[in-house]
């Protein structure tokens, strides 16, 4: 029977182990490159450089939900 049931040992496990500081890298790195892509837009716009970062920033909030309190 044991030849049956094949080797455990190997066998990968199901779910994969999370890293939360991975998992908090990734989300601000894809918060501040979104922020600067619209800021960038918005100040080509004509929207003064100070002000389009401030939009961008509560437009990422608004439609991310993102609420992390550390930021640069």
């Amino acid at each position: 029977m044991v030849l049956t049931t094949g080797c455990n040992m190997f066998r990968k496990s199901k779910k994969p182990k999370e890293s939360s500081a991975i998992s908090s890298e990734i989300e601000e790195n894809f918060r501040r490159r979104w922020v600067e892509k619209r800021a960038g837009e918005l100040a080509g716009q004509g929207v003064a450089a100070d002000a389009a970062r401030s939009q961008a920033e509560s437009e990422f909030r608004e439609r991310y939900n993102f609420s992390r309190g550390a930021r640069p």
